[in-house]
């Protein structure tokens, strides 16, 4: 109550314009409702938006147009053949993308995870996703892990890159006994389907896929006729199909080759190649029409002992260095510079324009570990100094030199799996085995990300 007499009921003087004001108010509302509603009815019928849903279990596989119960041979829908080769990304003006490769799907906090890769100023994460550990059992999906990672970025605003391998054991032949690491399965459209089935789950979630990883090295290509270029681009050209015939706007990247001279061949089998020049091998991949199959070429580099904008025929030389590998036996697969530069070149050679993606680079340091894995020793010649400096360097370069799009430095936090100064992925990451943050990640917090 707020204790005045009450106002009169009736109309008059002040009151009577504003209910007359009020009357004509109401009458101009009512006759744009009625011209914007025959305007809209006369446009013709529009499509109305869709929305995005998630699974709400992890157990069960989403509706797809791809049969899981057992595997398929059918190939998946190919795209419009209309449609431009490489169809516009969301992220076009994305001029060059900042990322990271986390072990997100392991265990542990995702979401720390992500913050950490927001404090760092890094737009996108990498994750693995192994087929096999998906699907153990043919059509039995298990999700979980993959869907924490997609769901913690989203939360931040961080793009999700997928690199997708290993195809389960019931889907494809072993011929390696020990050191596998990866095979494709023996019917190539059967990985292409699998790609279908992470393409519908995350619909709208994931920017970018990476088909296959390393495919150079048998231990990751393990098949009875040992590495094979023409058949990578064949599954490439399925993968190809199959993401972009449900999002035309997901990144398609081919698989990045490992640095490596060769050929080295099977002893009991000398037509059988094991390792493969990467030069070589993407010459063929090119020959193949590779190019014609990928948003952007992928490729790796783990920096050994030499800075980031040395050439491996410049003559540079550490005489401190334990590993002489670079400096007694020079190749440009020792040089981040040389590789990057080989694989541009010989794609505009080839009438190209397709971009580089660094899906995996980064400087070792052994400093501060108590030991180092073996085969690794030039983890000891790197300071945790030099580490930082040069990944920062070599994320500026990429940048400066225009034709690399993503770059995901390896690595944020393998040093965590509990496997100890022996873990060939530790030397690498920029936090320790208590998860404190090396050097490395300080500098790369500060970098400047235009």
């Amino acid at each position: 109550m707020s204790g005045r007499a009450p106002r009169s009921q009736g109309f008059s003087g002040t009151r009577l314009y504003v209910a007359v004001g009020a009357w004509l108010m109401l009458i101009l509302v009512g006759g744009f409702c009625t011209w914007y509603g025959w305007l809209g009815s006369n446009r013709g019928a529009q499509t109305p938006p869709t929305e995005t849903v998630e699974a709400a279990s992890t157990d069960t596989a989403p509706t797809s147009v791809v049969n899981v119960d057992t595997p398929s041979s059918q190939e998946p829908e190919p795209v419009n053949t209309d449609a431009p080769p490489h169809p516009t990304a969301t992220d076009t003006q994305e001029v060059f993308g900042y990322g990271i490769v986390i072990h997100g799907a392991g265990g542990g906090n995702v979401d720390y995870m992500m913050g950490q890769v927001e404090n760092l100023g890094l737009g996108w994460v990498k994750q693995q996703l192994r087929w096999a550990d998906v699907e153990r059992n043919p059509g039995e999906m298990e999700w979980g892990p993959y869907d924490w990672v997609v769901e913690a970025a989203g939360e931040r605003g961080i793009k999700v890159m997928f690199s997708i391998v290993d195809a389960p054991s019931w889907l494809r032949s072993s011929y390696l006994d020990e050191n596998v690491e990866g095979a494709p399965p023996d019917n190539l459209a059967d990985y292409a389907n699998f790609l279908g089935l992470v393409v519908d789950r995350y619909n709208g979630r994931i920017h970018a896929i990476e088909v296959w990883n390393e495919q150079n090295l048998d231990r990751e290509w393990d098949t009875a006729t040992g590495v094979d270029p023409e058949r990578y681009v064949e599954m490439l050209r399925m993968s190809y199909q199959a993401i972009k015939s449900r999002d035309p706007n997901i990144i398609v990247i081919s698989g990045a080759l490992s640095p490596a001279a060769g050929p080295w061949t099977d002893p009991n089998n000398p037509n059988r190649i094991t390792v493969m020049d990467d030069f070589v091998y993407l010459d063929r991949m090119i020959a193949a029409g590779f190019l014609n199959y990928c948003d952007c070429v992928g490729a790796h580099h783990n920096g050994i002992n030499m800075p980031p904008n040395v050439a491996w025929d410049e003559g540079h030389n550490d005489p401190a260095a334990q590993f002489r590998g670079p400096f007694d036996n020079p190749h440009h697969s020792w040089s981040f510079k040389s590789t990057l530069w080989g694989y541009h070149e010989r794609i505009v050679a080839a009438g190209g324009d397709t971009p580089l993606c660094l899906t995996e680079f980064g400087w070792a340091s052994a400093e501060g570990f108590d030991g180092h894995p073996p085969g690794f020793e030039f983890a000891l010649d790197n300071t945790l100094q030099e580490q930082a400096e040069w990944n920062v360097q070599a994320f500026q370069l990429m940048r400066q030199w225009g034709f690399v799009r993503l770059a995901f430095l390896w690595n944020l936090n393998y040093s965590q799996l509990g496997w100890g100064p022996e873990d060939p992925n530790a030397p690498y990451a920029i936090t320790d085995f208590s998860g404190a943050a090396r050097p490395a990640y300080d500098a790369i917090g500060a970098m400047e990300k235009p």
